[in-house]
């Protein structure tokens, strides 16, 4: 230890972190670590130019929407303290059948992932958002015409009530047995 992102955290802190988003206290430190080095200003927070120079999220077709995801909690806020990163952090924690944590559940995964492709926060996907987010992934790899099909065939197969939206309920159900446990887990935090 004695690096200075140990020293800024104090037990309690770890401990109330630790209860709130199930990482263990090496786990906090070390993302604290991270988290001040991202930390350009030295002011505790962190900026969305800090988040887009983590080089994993900037090559990331969907890096905007992750970084986004960041600042949904406080939509006033340019800004993200320790906490709300690890609450959302939290959400990629790989899941453990005996230490069970609502922002790691496997509803949370889904809600988390559901928001990506929400991009007019309605609480449905629509045609046209699913259209944004394949041109996000697949920039001019895919014809328009092919991404529409995709997205239409998608919309379809999805849409019980034919609303010609995607709620949370049946974007749940598409992804009924998908492992989003496996899926929406980042390794290195096990």
């Amino acid at each position: 230890m004695g690096n200075r992102s140990s020293l800024l955290l104090q037990e309690e802190e770890i401990a109330q972190i630790s209860e709130e988003t199930g990482f263990n206290a090496n786990q906090i430190e070390r993302l604290y670590s991270r988290f001040t080095a991202l930390d350009r200003g030295d002011c505790g927070t962190l900026s969305r130019d800090d988040f887009l120079r983590i080089p994993e999220l900037a090559i990331n077709p969907l890096g905007e929407r992750i970084v986004n995801s960041f600042f949904q909690e406080d939509q006033c806020n340019d800004r993200v303290n320790f906490r709300q990163f690890m609450r959302v952090l939290a959400h990629f924690r790989p899941m453990k059948k005996n230490k069970q944590n609502k922002l790691n559940s496997r509803e949370e995964k889904l809600r988390y992932a559901f928001k990506m492709y929400d991009l007019d926060n309605d609480d449905l996907i629509s045609k046209d958002e699913l259209l944004a987010i394949l041109h996000m992934m697949v920039g001019a790899n895919i014809s328009e015409e092919q991404l529409t099909s995709i997205a239409e065939r998608t919309i379809l197969e999805a849409d019980d009530d034919g609303d010609q939206m995607i709620s949370f309920d049946e974007f749940c159900k598409v992804l009924q047995r998908t492992d989003v446990a496996q899926k929406m887990s980042i390794r290195f935090l096990n």
